[in-house]
């Protein structure tokens, strides 16, 4: 198989492997529907998913990598219709307005900035894989305090052991990819990636869970966009 066969291959199924990661945020909202309600259960993800595809967006218009535009064009229209879902069934309509506005600033803010750069195209591509970074390793850091927890209790129950999986196989395609393709901004924040889902993972052979009907065994707001 040549290398461009190889790249397309990586690159499409790296596409279908993180959509399906994106839909888990269908079924939250589903439960949201069933219930009219969405309980005490947080906007943030949706609305961070959203920034991130975004960002991810823009970065592959401004590259031409096609699956990176494909991948985020999916993923900031479904972030945006969890969004609106959650803000249907939310009691607490005016902080969604508000988190969803600040990120919608933060979102024009940079293009206009990076805009601005348009004479100066690699510094354009280099500003906004910066962006991208940042806000990915963000989302990646969020898992931090469930780690802690994990140590501090000796029990794994708490993470979600499929979710985990399935973002290191699609951290690790984008991270293979991105080398492919030389591309370090798609590679920094897939590495790290890589490196948290396989500390959690650790943490399900040091710490089995007692049981497997907790928290960790459900759906979980948590959707890590590339």
């Amino acid at each position: 198989m040549s290398a461009v066969a190889y790249d397309s291959l990586l690159s499409t199924t790296a596409v279908i492997s993180t959509v399906f990661q994106f839909l888990s945020g269908a079924m939250i909202c589903r439960k949201y529907i069933q219930k009219k309600s969405t309980g005490d259960s947080s906007g943030v993800p949706f609305i961070c998913g959203f920034l991130s595809c975004s960002f991810w967006l823009r970065y592959g218009v401004l590259t031409n990598e096609q699956s990176i535009v494909l991948v985020n064009i999916i993923g900031s229209t479904l972030f945006l219709v969890y969004t609106l879902i959650y803000y249907v069934f939310t009691v607490n309509k005016r902080a969604c307005v508000k988190q969803f506005g600040f990120v919608l600033t933060v979102l024009v803010v940079v293009i206009l900035f990076t805009n601005r750069l348009e004479d100066q195209r690699d510094q354009m591509i280099h500003v906004t894989g910066i962006v991208c970074c940042i806000v990915t390793v963000c989302f990646f850091a969020a898992p931090l305090a469930s780690l802690l927890h994990v140590i501090r209790a000796k029990n794994s129950e708490s993470l979600p052991l499929p979710l985990i999986a399935t973002s290191f196989l699609v951290s690790l395609q984008w991270l293979i990819y991105g080398i492919l393709i030389s591309d370090s901004f798609i590679q920094i924040p897939n590495f790290l990636g890589c490196i948290l889902s396989l500390l959690q993972l650790g943490l399900f052979v040091l710490y089995p869970p007692r049981s497997y009907s907790g928290h960790g065994y459900k759906l979980v707001e948590q959707a890590v966009p590339y």
